[in-house]
């Protein structure tokens, strides 16, 4: 018996990321890093700013999102975002950019409650990648 689910991750501009031979898949979802696997109860969160982790048949994939929608359902993860890298891909200039944008939105004295959060999450997982 198969162990495997599809994902699919759509960006704005086009269909990300397509495969069928997923084996696990950890998201950065509000309520903590989710692990799915195939026959996961359906489940549908928002993302915070983290790391995607893909697990196939043909290895491991990370990528950096920063926000989102995620549902599991039928053994099908669908990934919604409007921002997302493969980690392989992200050079060190673009991390530190987006890390001093953060940086400097943090300082900002009348960020809310819960986009400071968001701020904090994405500079800790920037800082993993520098």
């Amino acid at each position: 018996m198969s162990e495997e689910f599809k994902i699919e991750i759509v960006n704005p501009e086009k269909s990300f990321l397509s495969k069928e031979d997923v084996t696990e898949v950890v998201v950065p979802a509000f309520e903590g890093e989710m692990g799915i696997l195939k026959d996961h109860i359906s489940i549908i969160s928002f993302l915070k700013p983290g790391i995607i982790k893909i697990f196939s048949k043909s290895g491991e994939d990370n990528y950096y999102v920063e926000d989102g929608i995620v549902e599991f359902k039928n053994n099908n993860l669908s990934v919604l975002t409007s921002s997302i890298f493969n980690i392989k891909d992200i050079d060190k200039d673009k991390t530190s950019e987006l890390l001093a944008q953060a940086e400097e939105s943090s300082k900002n004295s009348n960020i809310t409650d819960q986009n400071k959060y968001l701020v904090d999450q994405k500079i800790d997982v920037l800082k993993t990648l520098n």
